[in-house]
């Protein structure tokens, strides 16, 4: 609802200031960088306070053996081509996860969950190695090395490595 409200406002209230900033008098100029400013707050602020849900939004079938959890992340590589990450593996991991991925400034928050997949989540092969698993999601990072992999359900730090888990 209050997404909704926050359009309508940019909607009614950003032409208005945008004009006034062009045509009007000084102190009108003040209140429409004003309206726009805080118009800008307000949306940053609620895109903060609504991240994607941790817990699957829609349902799709998993591998019939394959149990649903959510993994503790352990290691993240990061790459200009996309991000590396893994965790201890289980008996019966599945054979694909669920990842979301949504940047914050210098953090990348990521979710990962087996056995289901939330609606808007990419849907990628797990490996798994030695008793580690890992999973590789190709995405375009500039600048990898400023970001921070962030896990998104704890908002824990993940540890990041340099050198990625070869897939």
């Amino acid at each position: 609802m209050l997404a909704i409200v926050l359009g309508v406002a940019w909607l009614l209230l950003g032409p208005l200031a945008l004009f006034v900033l062009v045509r009007g008098r000084n102190p009108a100029r003040i209140g429409a960088v004003l309206t726009l400013a805080l118009l800008e707050i307000c949306t940053v602020v609620h895109a903060r306070h609504h991240e994607p849900a941790a817990q699957p939004v829609a349902q799709h079938p998993a591998t019939a053996d394959c149990a649903e959890r959510i993994p503790a992340l352990r290691r993240a590589a990061l790459t200009t081509t996309g991000l590396t990450l893994s965790w201890n593996a289980v008996s019966g991991e599945c054979d694909t996860a669920a990842v979301l991925l949504r940047r914050d400034g210098r953090q990348l928050r990521v979710w990962v969950h087996e056995g289901s997949h939330p609606a808007g989540a990419r849907t990628v092969p797990v490996r798994v190695t030695n008793g580690v698993a890992s999973l590789r999601v190709p995405v375009h990072l500039a600048h990898p090395r400023r970001l921070l992999a962030v896990d998104g359900r704890t908002g824990h730090r993940i540890p990041v490595t340099r050198t990625p888990v070869r897939h």
